[in-house]
């Protein structure tokens, strides 16, 4: 090779070093960085909550490209003993758990074993020509004067009368909280003797329960399913894999991705880290809630809720979604299958959702920040829990937030949004 070749080839690698240098610089000025100083308000939003003693405890964790920039353990984990919490303190996680039934789904998708557009009477007969109850209107009201009718007993269902399903409910129906299963008074009224047995009988408690009334056709609205939706999709998950959910769970998910403290239901030894559980009473006071393992048992491993994790542990899950399905060299879905459960499958303008704020595979998804009024990014997703319990993924800014205290009916999701996302800076 001539002189004049080998300087031609030396200012080629030069310029094209320099253009990569230039694009990864480009990349880095596209994403904002979380400034450690302004962080410290995730610290000043948690202590507030627990000086205005709406909480006893907390623990906050953010990650940001894979690496964690806030951890913080807050308060104590019961109020009695005043025993610290720690960064590995154990939380009942709650609905929490959908997401990593969905991921288990998908898994399911991925090796052809289910289809979103399956029926879910593929796997459960009992689902096969469901029915659909309708409201009848109230009856006239008497003559002036006269007493009005007593109301019904508690737990019976309002007065109604059923008419064909449109169509079966299918699994993406599940997924999304459109399927009208156990939604509201009538099919949790009708549901109810199948559900008291799920901690006796495991997920075999909605082999019947097609034979239950949806509460509207399937697909017309968006409205969530607590339990019943996501057990009918971890007991899919056993038909399918043919392994029970939580076996499945353990050494499909949990143990690839390195979920050592993700489990549920826990040793006499875990019980000791476990934070308690509370209820705020009318006199703003908070009581320990009663029956606190009612999501779980040892042969009840639910898909609706019930799991058991540390911050930490829950964000190692987080984080294989951020990563587009793989943590660590351990591949859990393909790339196609997480952006499939992140996008918005159910527009915010379906009946039952909020502005601003659509849902897509067991997850809401942010549509429009500014309707939603949040700091959180365009295509954020995640999902919160009953007992405070909260997390989201921010795949623009390459975020995992984590959320975790212990009292039902706490809502702990805007003020920690806002606060991890003021810390943004370029």
């Amino acid at each position: 090779m001539s002189t004049s070749s080998h300087a031609l080839t030396r200012c080629y690698l030069s310029f094209l070093a320099s253009s990569l240098v230039f694009a990864t610089a480009a990349a880095q000025a596209a994403q904002g960085t979380l400034s450690p100083e302004r962080l410290k308000r995730v610290n000043e939003m948690a202590e507030r909550a627990i000086a205005a003693g709406e909480i006893t405890g907390a623990v906050t964790l953010v990650v940001q490209n894979g690496r964690i920039v806030h951890q913080q353990a807050h308060g104590v984990m019961d109020k009695d003993s005043k025993k610290p919490v720690r960064t590995d303190t154990y939380f009942r996680i709650a609905s929490m758990t959908k997401p990593v039934t969905a991921v288990a789904i998908m898994m399911m998708v991925e090796e052809g074993k289910v289809r979103l557009t399956d029926p879910v009477s593929r796997f459960l007969p009992s689902f096969k020509d469901q029915t659909v109850a309708v409201l009848k209107p109230p009856p006239p009201p008497g003559p002036p004067g006269s007493l009005p009718p007593l109301p019904p007993p508690p737990g019976t269902p309002p007065d109604h009368y059923t008419v064909p399903a449109e169509r079966d409910i299918t699994v993406f129906d599940l997924l999304t909280h459109t399927s009208g299963l156990m939604s509201g008074p009538i099919g949790n009224a009708a549901g109810d003797a199948a559900f008291q047995k799920r901690r006796e009988v495991g997920l075999k408690w909605v082999d019947d329960l097609g034979r239950t009334p949806l509460e509207f056709q399937p697909g017309s609205r968006w409205t969530y399913s607590p339990v019943a939706g996501f057990d009918v999709l971890a007991r899919i998950v056993e038909i399918a894999s043919g392994q029970d959910f939580n076996t499945f769970l353990r050494e499909r998910l949990f143990a690839p991705l390195g979920m050592k403290e993700t489990f549920f239901w826990p040793t006499e030894a875990q019980r000791e880290r476990l934070a308690t559980v509370y209820d705020m009473r009318r006199d703003g006071q908070l009581e320990p809630r009663p029956d606190p393992d009612s999501m779980a048992s040892p042969v009840y491993s639910g898909g609706g809720g019930g799991l058991i994790s540390t911050a930490e542990s829950y964000a190692r899950f987080g984080m294989m979604l951020a990563n587009g399905g793989e943590l660590n060299g351990r591949r859990i879905l393909g790339r196609r299958a997480v952006e499939l459960l992140r996008s918005v499958h159910i527009p915010d303008t379906l009946p039952g959702r909020e502005p601003g704020e659509a849902f897509g595979l067991s997850v809401r998804v942010i549509a429009d920040p500014a309707k939603r009024r949040s700091l959180l990014s365009a295509g954020s997703f995640g999902w919160s829990g009953a007992y405070g319990t909260h997390f989201w993924v921010d795949p623009e800014e390459k975020i995992v937030a984590v959320f975790l205290t212990q009292r039902w009916g706490f809502h702990p999701e805007n003020d920690f949004e806002t606060a991890v996302m003021q810390a943004l800076v370029d």
